[in-house]
């Protein structure tokens, strides 16, 4: 008899997160436990219930999948996670995997690929597309360009963003562009956390 797997799915717009809840409890498969909009609602219900698989949008608000897959990765007892996301980003796979994911689908896949992914994932298998997996150690900063290293070193000093854009001889608007690019790029949500991880590194 089929091992009948919990799952938690969480998506951040209602009508995509009503229609994976009805798919996965017409499959008996599995047994759908709990659904969210946010990856904190996600987080929270895999801290009180043990649960066998996540589904999760890549872009899941506030934490996003990639912040929500380190998260879960140390604990012995988290679900073994399948993202699926648009076709817009093709380094996502790789990020997913490098994260954790088990899984990886893009959002316009047939309904029965998510399904049998999760059953793959379920029976300890991985379901990614083709990549280069010489990139899965790539090292964040290497994506940085020269003026991303200099915003970062400032930033490492405690410059304010009017203080950086004098230092550059940038405008506000320019520097808040370069930061959010950075920010993304590095994985991180401020300037706490780049100063952290700019020390932590040694740059």
């Amino acid at each position: 008899m089929t091992q009948v797997r919990s799952v938690i799915i969480a998506d951040p717009n209602t009508i995509m997160l009503q229609a994976l809840s009805e798919l996965f409890e017409r499959d008996r498969r599995f047994t759908l436990v709990a659904t969210s909009k946010t990856a904190e609602g996600f987080l929270e219900t895999c801290l009180r219930v043990p649960v066998d698989i996540g589904i999760v949008d890549w872009i899941i608000p506030q934490l996003g999948a990639e912040r929500l897959l380190g998260i879960l990765r140390d604990r012995p007892d988290a679900p073994r996670m399948v993202v699926y996301s648009g076709a817009g980003d093709p380094d996502v796979p790789r990020r997913a995997m490098a994260a954790g994911a088990a899984a990886f689908l893009t959002r316009d896949a047939p309904e029965q690929q998510l399904l049998d992914a999760a059953a793959s994932v379920a029976a300890g298998r991985m379901v990614f597309p083709f990549m280069d997996v010489r990139a899965l150690r790539r090292d964040p900063r290497d994506s940085l360009t020269g003026r991303e290293k200099t915003l970062l070193a400032a930033l490492a000093k405690g410059r304010t963003n009017t203080e950086l854009a004098a230092e550059l001889d940038i405008s506000i608007n320019t520097v808040k562009f370069h930061l959010r690019n950075l920010y993304e790029k590095l994985g991180l949500n401020n300037r706490s956390q780049v100063i952290a991880f700019y020390y932590a590194n040694a740059m």
